[in-house]
């Protein structure tokens, strides 16, 4: 079947230096080498994708690319015995969707490490609900919990809370009894993050300071970021004793402009989250805690449907900062 095409979305480079997108036919031998080839039921979007759309060198070099961390669907050849033809799987993170042809095109062919069984109690769309942003938000609340963070140490705080990330962190932690804050810059998103569990909404400049002060009154037990630069700094110098925060993200920018003093005073611990290259024993226990113990009932209603079709304006909605939940695209 290596003379099979399929319909993908391609970013290309212009010679002016910007980027241009478009649904065209490929063939399964444009794919890279790898032991699995996978025809893909769903991707889902995340900020990285955007930004490989619009040719940002730290996520994408080279173009024409197809773009799509995440990817869920069936195995259709496999040179490796841990996978065969028809099984269901979930591929997020790794080189997808970077410089490896990505989930946005209906086949990817990806090396069998990067590969995880779907677990008997989640359907592939429900993977790609969870995508590689539900699949941080787990492992940021399993970083807190690994770090001894309980429910009754006090409130956590979720930055950009109705983000892919955010969202779910909200949800995750209010079902295991956390006391959520929500930050965002969204208010009239009230009533959405207080229907995932959020007890308290917060207006995203109550956690940027910009004092310059190396210490905050001490508030929170612990904070899930997905924003970075001050408004992660403000989090470690208003963390409690002992406290930690597990940074995810860098919507703000990539700076982080504070001092040790949270540190070395208050024993304040940044927990990095590196959900791209996490190992694989680790990468199945959270996908197993989201498919069962985690998995909860509002899944389906953080989500929104698209085709390769209207994915565009998705990407452009993202980039933007406008997004709230989760884009589900379908490429069946």
């Amino acid at each position: 079947m290596s003379n099979t095409s399929f319909r993908a979305l391609v970013v290309s480079k212009n010679d002016d230096d910007t980027y241009t997108r478009e649904i065209t036919d490929r063939s399964l031998q444009d794919l890279p080498e790898g032991e699995v080839l996978l025809r893909v039921h769903y991707s889902s979007l995340n900020y990285k994708d955007g930004l490989s759309c619009i040719g940002n060198p730290g996520v994408t070099r080279n173009y024409p690319h197809t773009p799509g961390i995440d990817a869920s669907g069936e195995v259709v050849e496999c040179s490796d015995s841990r996978f065969k033809p028809g099984d269901s799987v979930v591929v997020t993170g790794y080189d997808l969707g970077m410089s490896t042809s990505g989930g946005f095109g209906q086949y990817i062919r990806v090396p069998a490490d990067w590969v995880v069984p779907l677990p008997e109690e989640l359907s592939l769309k429900e993977a790609m609900i969870y995508g590689t942003a539900g699949y941080t938000a787990a492992l940021s609340v399993h970083a807190l919990q690994k770090h001894g963070i309980t429910p009754e140490q006090g409130e956590i705080v979720v930055t950009g809370s109705t983000g892919g990330v955010g969202c779910i962190s909200v949800v995750l932690l209010a079902g295991l009894g956390y006391n959520v804050v929500a930050s965002t810059g969204k208010i009239h998103e009230t009533d959405f993050l207080k229907g995932l569990g959020a007890k308290e909404i917060i207006h995203r400049d109550e956690v940027n300071d910009q004092s310059k002060k190396p210490l905050l009154k001490q508030r929170w037990a612990g904070a899930i970021d997905t924003v970075g630069d001050t408004t992660l700094a403000t989090l470690l110098k208003a963390t409690k004793q002992r406290g930690a925060v597990a940074a995810t993200g860098l919507v703000a920018s990539a700076n982080l402009p504070t001092t040790v003093f949270p540190f070395i005073l208050r024993g304040v611990s940044l927990l990095g989250i590196d959900s791209g290259e996490t190992p694989m024993n680790l990468r199945c226990q959270i996908w197993n805690k989201l498919a069962d113990e985690w998995k909860f009932p509002q899944l389906e209603q953080l989500s929104v449907d698209c085709t390769l079709d209207n994915l565009s304006p998705e990407i452009d909605k993202i980039l933007a900062g406008g997004q709230r939940g989760r884009v589900v695209v379908n490429l069946h």
